[in-house]
């Protein structure tokens, strides 16, 4: 049984448990019974296929990872996050830092503008440290999840394993003095989230529950878009592990490879103007 099909099944336990309790306890139940067919109901049209597209999140967590290519790649990488924290002050979303290459973008519609970012991306470029002037090619990864609403993803704290360590945060040598950093495994699935940005522990564990639900959210929406097709199968999913994008410096281009499209502002797009790419992706 899938884990959202398991929740599902504890919400309908805890449903008829409460509402044998309405008589006894009258409002704080009946509150409470309510509350669980909403989420309920939540979960059902979830499980029942509606596709990744179709909802709506106005935060979403976005992390950039160095690939291929050395000490080029990391660079990269923090090139890939400038870009998308300038892309997140046009459109007035803010922006803050979760861990090490891991950022939080709010503001509405911010979901749709970015959902399909998740792949690998190629640069071709010559570092600043080529003496030759030879052209490099490095690679960073680009995951981008919705901070997906506790109703909608229920954690077990008996499905969880937490582990503490001393934190490496912003703060200072404090910060190094007490267990502040969160290790987070998640028993079912043996997913591991980690968190150690934050100066205390309870910010942290925070933090890493949410990066959780949306490792959740995302392994349900995998399996749910075998099933599902409709007008954007051209672009899927992204996956993770896939080529999406190759920005070409000395053409001053940049391609999306799912659909063959090019624009020569590379420039103007590294410093944030994704506009144009974003809205091409979003209408096919």
């Amino acid at each position: 049984m899938d884990y959202l099909e398991q929740e599902l099944a504890k919400i309908e336990t805890k449903i008829v448990e409460t509402g044998e309790l309405v008589e006894e306890l009258g409002e704080v139940a009946a509150k409470e019974l309510e509350e669980l067919k909403r989420r309920r109901d939540e979960l059902k049209r979830i499980i029942e296929g509606e596709p990744a597209e179709s909802q709506s999140f106005n935060s979403v967590i976005l992390e950039v990872r160095p690939g291929v290519g050395g000490e080029e790649a990391k660079i990269w990488a923090e090139d890939l996050q400038r870009m998308y924290n300038r892309f997140a002050e046009f459109n007035s979303f803010s922006v803050s830092q979760l861990d090490s290459g891991v950022i939080k973008i709010k503001g509405k519609g911010v979901w749709e503008k970015l959902k399909y970012e998740t792949g690998v991306h190629r640069v071709q470029r010559v570092p600043e440290t080529e003496a030759q002037g030879r052209i490099h090619t490095s690679t960073a990864s680009v995951v981008v999840l919705p901070e997906v609403p506790e109703s909608q993803i229920e954690i077990g704290e008996d499905d969880l394993l937490w582990e503490f360590s001393r934190g490496g945060g912003h703060g200072g040598q404090n910060v190094n003095k007490v267990a502040t950093a969160v290790r987070l495994t998640h028993k079912p699935t043996g997913i591991v989230v980690s968190c150690r940005q934050e100066r205390f522990q309870e910010q942290n564990r925070k933090i890493a529950l949410e990066l959780l639900r949306a490792e959740l959210w995302e392994i349900e929406q995998e399996k749910k878009s075998k099933l599902i097709s409709d007008q954007r199968s051209a672009i899927g999913r992204s996956m993770r592990a896939e080529k999406i994008r190759t920005y070409n410096y000395p053409q001053n281009r940049v391609t999306d490879h799912r659909i063959g499209k090019s624009w020569h502002k590379l420039d103007r797009i590294i410093d944030g103007d994704l506009e144009d790419v974003v809205v091409s992706l979003s209408q096919l």
